[in-house]
């Protein structure tokens, strides 16, 4: 099993029955979603975990080889396209599952655990939660695309064929075009996973409407 990664932990209330990973962007670190947890309007009674873990540091070699935290190396892009490594890809799915074990070992169980990612985290949610070996909640996709479709068609089950996703983009995204996030959205749904799509009129960022929604759906799979 892979090491686990250092997280940041928030419980909303004592005791928590569930959990939400959250999976930042290229670049970022853990605490970059932080703020959003009281933003989202959970009920007052819905004890919730959120793990905002840090991804490892390593070169991106699209970016002249910069070192900064990601879960995977992109080693180039086209206008529409992003070449993930795919065996980064594959070492982030082990550190989320992970995760996802050591949270069942505290009593979580993983149909009580989201998923949750914004751009390249979206990215490892998306392949994590449709490859995982047992039932989740939810997963939650944000500005984000398939970075190895071919992974989730190697690897995938069936166990997570019926898990919901909330999918959502800025129709204005000059970082990962809105197309991708649509074609991701459709091929999940392909899979049979019921999809909820949305767009909101902003670049590579999210919106308050949009955090609320989320807060919505989240409290629908956990409440």
């Amino acid at each position: 099993m892979s090491e686990l990664l250092p997280c940041v932990e928030i419980e909303t209330a004592p005791t928590p029955r569930a959990t939400v990973i959250w999976l930042h962007g290229l670049g970022a670190d853990g605490n970059d979603f932080v703020p959003v947890v009281p933003e989202l309007g959970l009920p007052a009674g819905l004890a919730v975990r959120f793990l905002f873990p840090h991804a490892p540091y390593m070169p991106i070699t699209c970016n002249n080889g910069h070192v900064m935290r990601a879960w995977y190396d992109i080693v180039y892009f086209d206008s529409i396209d992003r070449h993930a490594d795919l065996g980064g890809v594959q070492a982030s799915v082990e550190h989320v599952r992970a995760l996802i074990a050591s949270e069942n070992a505290r009593g979580i169980p993983s149909e009580r655990i989201i998923l949750a990612g914004f751009s390249q985290g979206g990215a490892i949610a998306y392949t994590a939660g449709l490859t995982h070996p047992e039932p989740l909640a939810g997963i939650v996709a944000l500005s984000t695309y398939l970075p190895a479709p071919q992974l989730i068609d190697a690897a995938s089950t069936q166990v997570n064929r019926n898990t919901p996703v909330f999918a959502a983009h800025g129709s204005h995204d000059p970082v990962v075009p809105v197309v991708l996030g649509e074609t991701a959205a459709q091929t999940v749904s392909t899979l049979g996973n019921p999809v909820s799509w949305q767009t909101w009129p902003m670049q590579h960022s999210v919106c308050m409407p949009e955090i609320q929604a989320i807060g919505q759906f989240v409290s629908q799979r956990l409440g």
